[in-house]
């Protein structure tokens, strides 16, 4: 298995169920814990918003990408700033990316909470009840962000 990259883009369905998660959030449904993310994209300088599910572990917020290598952690990279909203409230934030050795107990949490809606978004061979050894292989493949007012 290559450790370098991994990405699964939304097709058909799910597309279609982003959009609709999208549209709720926007009007204050929080479905499941979805938020709205927009981020500014790197190339064109324009807002990009997509659904997301923080996770809340000891009071501090984390962003997990099970897709991968997406636009928004890629523009979350360069901007390090974003917006989280659920209908009217707002929320400005910065985004850090979690250190490797930091993310397995964040990874562990969110699979708990929503490996049952996100688990075929996972890396080759991943399961939504990782081991210990598990986490540590597949940690380079899941970014994850500290999320901080």
């Amino acid at each position: 298995m290559s450790t370098t990259q991994h990405y699964r883009a939304p097709k058909g369905a799910d597309a279609v169920f982003n959009r609709v998660v999208r549209w709720l959030a926007d009007r204050g449904v929080n479905l499941a814990g979805a938020h709205n993310l927009t981020v500014i994209g790197r190339v064109s300088g324009q807002p990009q918003t997509v659904p997301v599910n923080p996770v809340r572990i000891d009071g501090a917020d984390y962003l997990v990408a099970v897709r991968g290598e997406t636009q928004w952690v890629r523009n979350a990279r360069a901007a390090g700033r974003a917006e989280l909203r659920v209908g009217r409230r707002v929320r400005q934030v910065d985004l850090t990316e979690v250190e490797l050795g930091l993310r397995g107990p964040i990874l562990r949490e969110y699979l708990r909470r929503w490996g049952w809606e996100v688990g075929r978004f996972l890396p080759e061979g991943m399961s939504t009840s990782p081991t210990d050894a598990d986490l540590e292989r597949f940690a380079p493949l899941l970014p994850v962000f500290a999320v901080t007012p």
